[in-house]
């Protein structure tokens, strides 16, 4: 990570530190279960770390706003909620073994330990949102759930297909990943006393970030370091997951190169993954991905380029070029 990229994480982190730490009290106390099992593999997930990008941005737009209450904290702890139920349940699905530097939960605890901790937490989210008797924050988060187990069934029925498109992908993503970052941002921006029109912008540039974080995951899949973004690279070609860089390579590639992509991703031939680097490397498909990344970041920039300058809004900001300056 380059020195701008680390001061920009540190920047973020400082201006709400001690909202995070009320967000990880709430987390700690609401994690707790009479069944030793539920502690033990939500326990598990929960200390991996991890970016925690939703949350935060819950918190910034709250402040960006000049919210002084402290249910922007429960909203926080119930999106990192329902990110980690989505996590128990990815890695079950695609038969993962490694996040976030060690071992999965379902690697480690089995399969149907994982779904059920997984719906454990759904479950405890919903429990958590009630409490603060708002139907807009039940409507926001109700619907991100739909649309996220939408995104992950399509993205199911994508799986070894070579012919998908890009704007199927696309779908994919706003579905599976952006729609998380939009209704954080969302909430964010309505307990802070936004308008309809400045939670609209919310949602936007959570979108719009979103997106662009889940393109930067796709270039690092091929050209990360698996040290340092926690997985093992090639994740997306063993699973024959047809990423941007693929989709790209099969539209614009060689007919050598859009061959042995197919034959890949029909097969989950991870065997085959240092030629297909060398394909996505000399051909583009990876700078194209990176720009359609940087262009994202840039229409979230855009989305909340109205809100009062302020440590909260810089810290926002920040998190654009973040999303793309990263290397894990």
């Amino acid at each position: 990570m380059s020195a701008a990229t680390q001061h920009a994480q540190n920047t973020i982190a400082q201006s709400i530190a001690t909202d995070m730490e009320a967000v990880n009290a709430v987390i700690r106390q609401r994690l707790q279960s009479e069944v030793s099992l539920v502690n033990q593999i939500a326990e598990y997930i929960i200390s991996a770390g991890g970016k925690r990008i939703r949350p935060v941005l819950v918190l910034l737009l709250a402040n960006a706003y000049g919210y002084r209450g402290t249910a922007h904290h429960e909203l926080a702890a119930v999106v990192e909620f329902i990110h980690t139920a989505t996590l128990l349940h990815d890695d079950v699905v695609d038969e993962s073994s490694m996040r976030r530097g060690r071992q999965t939960a379902n690697a480690l605890f089995g399969n149907a330990a994982s779904v059920l901790v997984g719906d454990y937490l759904y479950s405890r989210s919903f429990e958590m949102m009630t409490s603060l008797d708002n139907m807009r924050v039940m409507s926001i988060l109700s619907r991100a759930t739909t649309v996220i187990a939408e995104g992950e069934v399509l993205q199911l029925l994508n799986m070894h297909d070579p012919d998908v498109t890009h704007e199927s992908y696309l779908k994919v993503i706003r579905s599976k990943t952006a729609k998380l970052f939009e209704a954080a941002a969302e909430l964010g921006a309505l307990v802070g006393g936004a308008d309809d029109e400045q939670i609209a912008a919310a949602g936007e540039y959570g979108r719009s970030l979103g997106t662009a974080f889940q393109l930067i995951d796709d270039v690092l899949d091929y050209a990360g370091d698996a040290a340092e973004i926690g997985k093992n690279l090639g994740d997306d070609l063993r699973e024959g997951k047809p990423t941007l860089p693929l989709i790209w390579l099969m539209e614009n590639g060689t007919p050598e190169q859009r061959q042995l992509v197919r034959s890949c991703i029909e097969h989950g031939d991870e065997a085959q993954f240092e030629a297909v680097l060398a394909a996505v490397t000399s051909s583009g498909a990876l700078d194209y991905t990176r720009q359609q990344a940087e262009q994202a970041a840039r229409r979230a920039a855009e989305a909340i380029s109205g809100l009062p300058e302020s440590v909260y809004k810089a810290s926002l900001q920040q998190l654009c070029s973040f999303a793309v300056d990263r290397n894990h």
